[in-house]
């Protein structure tokens, strides 16, 4: 992977295009060999240059990937030049794939990426283990929310505690914190959490 990785950003997963990208210009070159064979003496360029084409193909697969970090998908493309963009995690709304029969036999598929962003919906082609690229983004959308979440609780509860002047403040940090402890054991919503912080608060 080229793209510089950010402070504490920690790769995932990386998947590439399905090795079936390659059976066409495969079964290219094992038609182009037979038919250099029956035309004779000159044609020998036919499985040459499709030998070429094939070899492109083969950079092309190993310099396209999907990475999923803690804090991004990141989705290098290129061959002559490299190519980057990403889809920052808090900015993912939904996450699809899809297989048709084929992809189901040889494990690769569609994924759909649809972000806030300008750029709308974005979709991958035949991409190896479409399934585990999905459910892996889906989890570490969930992780980055429960570490922005934490990352805001200790936050403000260092804040309350740095200011206290007498013990209920003390006891309002206390109060976020078993909050925040509910909210990770799913007891709670975000919704909730959010509601009995701004109660305490306001108290």
């Amino acid at each position: 992977m080229q793209t510089t990785l950010k402070k504490d950003e920690n790769v995932v997963l990386v998947i590439r295009p399905h090795w079936f990208v390659l059976v066409w210009p495969s079964l290219f070159v094992i038609a182009g060999i037979i038919l250099g064979i029956l035309i004779g003496s000159y044609g020998y360029f036919i499985p040459l240059v499709l030998l070429l084409n094939l070899g492109y193909h083969v950079v092309q697969r190993s310099h396209n990937l999907w990475a999923v970090t803690n804090l991004r998908v990141i989705d290098e493309f290129g061959v002559f030049s490299l190519n980057s963009k990403e889809s920052p995690l808090d900015k993912i709304n939904n996450v699809t794939y899809e297989q048709n029969m084929w992809g189901r036999i040889f494990g690769y598929g569609n994924v759909q990426i649809q972000t806030a962003a300008e750029i709308g919906s974005t979709m991958y082609h035949r991409v190896e283990k479409p399934k585990e690229l999905k459910d892996t983004i889906t989890h570490m959308q969930e992780e980055y929310k429960r570490s922005q979440i934490l990352s805001q609780a200790k936050e403000m509860a260092k804040a309350i505690a740095t200011n206290a002047h007498n013990p209920s403040q003390t006891n309002v940090a206390y109060e976020i914190e078993k909050l925040f402890e509910l909210k990770q054991k799913g007891i709670l919503t975000d919704e909730e959490f959010a509601a009995g912080k701004k109660k305490i608060l306001e108290r």
